[in-house]
C-alpha cells in the first residue's frame, strides 16, 4: 500500500482523506452530498485528492437517518427495546406499537413511511401468539420495509416463513428480550446495522446501480467507533481521563467516550470500549433532524437563542444549504452547541456518568460546524459546553478540541481494513502533538 482514499458519505458533504502507509494524511477535501447520483461527489473528492487509481476505504451515513417502527407485545418494553436496539444504528425510532395489530394499527404504521420495522414480541418460550398474529398481518398488508425479526425464539421460524411467503426482506435475529426483565439488543443491533446498508444506502436513491453499495464498507458510526477505540489507545499514556468525541452530522449527533482501566494483573493499561459507549441520536442533527435539537432543548428546558425553531425548519426543507452570512453562521454554531450538549447529556445517562474517577480528559469536537467555525464562534460553543450544570463535572479537566482534518472516521477504517499501524500513526500525528 502506497496511498490509500477513506471516503466518509454523510447525509451532507462527502469528505475524503488521502493517507499514505505511514500516516501522514497527505490532503482532505469535502463537496457536497449529491443524491441522487452520490458517485458525482466521490468523483469530486477523488479528483481534488489527485487520487484516481487509489484503492478506496468507504463509509456512509448518507440518506437522512435511518427511520425504525417497532412492533412489539408490550407497549413499555417494546418502546425501551426499541430504543435501546436504535442507539448505535443510527436510528430514529418515528413509531411503537404493541400488541396485536389491527386495521387501523397498520395503516397508523403505514403512514409513519419507516425505513425499517423491528418486529419483537414475546420471551423465549413463552407466548408465540402476538408475534405470529403480527407476522401475519404485516405480511397480509400493503407495508413493504425491511424487518428485522428479534422476537420469542421458539415462534422465530414460523414467523420469518410468513413474512417470506409474501416477499418481505427479513433478518431474523436473536431475542431482543429473551427473558423477562432481560434485554439483550446487540444481535437486533447488527442486523439493523446490516440492512443499514443493504437497504438505506443502497436503497434511497443515492445512486443508480450497484457501485456505490458496493463501496461502502461500514456505517460511519462504526467507523468512528474504531477510530476513537484507536485513539484512547494511544492518549491512555498520559492518564488523563476518558476520550469523549462528539460528532454533529446534517441528520445525526454521535457521541463516543472511551476509559482507559489498569489490569492488576499483568499492570498494563488497556482501554475499555463497551459497544454501548457510543450513543447515536437520530433526531438531533444540523439539517434533516434540526427541529428535533430545537424540540429536545425545550423538553430538557434548554433555552434556544432567536427563531431557532423557524430557522430549523428552514434548514430542514432544504438540507444542501450553506449559510453565506454571519447570521446564517451564528444559527448554525447555536445548533451545534445544542445538538452537543443533548447528545452528551443522553450519553452520560446510558452510562451512568461513568467516565472513571477524572471525568474526561479529552473532549473532541468532529464535524463540519466546528471545522469551518471562527475562533469566536468556537468559544462561545465551548462556554456554553463547559456552563451546561450536567456537563460541567464530567469536563472540569477535560481539554476540548477540534478533529480539524477530520481523522477519526479514515483512522477506523484503515483499522477494520488491518491497516492498524497506518491509522494510529495517522492518529498519533493529529492527537498527540
Amino acid at each position: 500500500m502506497s496511498t490509500l482514499l477513506c471516503l466518509d458519505i454523510g447525509s451532507t458533504w462527502t469528505k475524503g482523506a488521502l493517507v499514505a502507509a505511514d500516516g501522514t494524511l497527505l490532503g482532505t477535501a469535502q463537496h457536497p452530498t449529491t443524491p441522487p447520483e452520490v458517485l458525482t461527489g466521490i468523483a469530486s473528492v477523488t479528483t481534488r485528492l489527485e487520487a484516481q487509481g487509489a484503492p478506496v476505504l468507504a463509509c456512509s451515513s448518507a440518506g437522512g437517518g435511518l427511520r425504525l417502527a417497532v412492533v412489539g407485545q408490550e407497549r413499555l418494553v417494546s418502546a425501551e427495546a426499541g430504543y435501546r436496539v436504535a442507539l448505535s444504528a443510527g436510528a430514529k425510532i418515528v413509531h411503537v406499537v404493541a400488541g396485536q395489530l389491527d386495521g387501523a394499527a397498520i395503516r397508523e404504521l403505514r403512514a409513519t413511511e419507516p425505513d425499517l420495522v423491528l418486529l419483537a414480541g414475546g420471551t423465549d418460550g413463552g407466548d408465540r401468539s402476538v408475534l405470529l398474529h403480527n407476522a401475519r398481518r404485516i405480511a397480509a398488508n400493503r407495508l413493504r420495509p425491511p424487518i428485522v425479526l428479534a422476537g420469542n425464539a421458539d415462534a422465530r421460524a414460523e414467523a420469518e416463513a410468513l413474512l417470506h411467503a409474501t416477499g418481505r426482506t427479513v433478518v431474523a435475529t436473536d431475542n431482543v428480550l429473551p427473558d423477562v426483565g432481560e434485554l439483550a439488543p446487540g444481535p437486533a443491533r447488527a442486523a439493523i446495522r446490516e440492512l443499514f446498508l443493504r437497504h438505506v444506502i443502497g436503497g434511497k436513491g443515492l445512486s443508480k446501480g450497484n457501485t456505490f453499495r458496493s463501496l461502502v464498507r461500514a456505517v460511519t458510526p462504526d467507523a468512528v467507533l474504531i477510530g476513537v477505540s484507536r485513539l484512547a489507545a494511544i492518549l491512555a499514556k498520559r492518564e488523563a481521563g476518558a476520550v469523549m468525541v462528539v460528532d454533529v452530522g446534517g441528520a445525526t449527533t454521535d457521541v463516543y467516550s472511551a476509559v482507559s482501566t489498569v489490569d492488576e494483573n499483568v499492570m498494563e493499561r488497556t482501554v475499555a470500549l463497551p459497544a454501548d459507549r457510543r450513543t447515536v441520536e437520530g433526531d438531533l442533527g444540523m439539517r434533516w433532524s434540526a427541529p428535533g435539537i430545537v424540540a429536545e432543548a425545550e423538553v430538557e428546558r434548554l433555552e434556544p437563542q432567536g427563531d431557532l425553531q423557524e430557522e430549523a425548519r428552514r434548514r430542514a426543507a432544504a438540507v444542501d444549504w450553506i449559510p453565506g452570512d454571519d447570521h446564517g453562521r451564528d444559527v448554525d454554531a447555536a445548533l451545534a452547541a445544542l445538538a452537543a450538549i443533548l447528545a452528551t447529556r443522553r450519553h452520560l445517562r446510558l452510562v451512568d456518568g461513568q467516565l472513571g474517577p477524572k471525568g474526561a480528559g479529552l473532549l473532541v469536537l468532529s464535524g463540519g460546524v466546528f471545522r469551518h467555525a471562527t475562533p469566536e464562534r468556537l468559544q462561545a460553543i465551548e462556554d456554553r459546553l463547559r456552563a451546561d450544570p450536567v456537563l460541567r463535572p464530567v469536563l472540569r479537566n477535560a481539554e476540548i478540541i477540534v478533529d480539524g482534518r477530520y481523522v477519526l472516521a479514515p483512522a477506523g477504517l484503515l483499522a477494520d481494513a488491518g491497516h492498524v499501524a497506518t491509522a494510529d500513526a495517522l492518529l498519533e500525528n493529529h492527537f498527540s502533538a
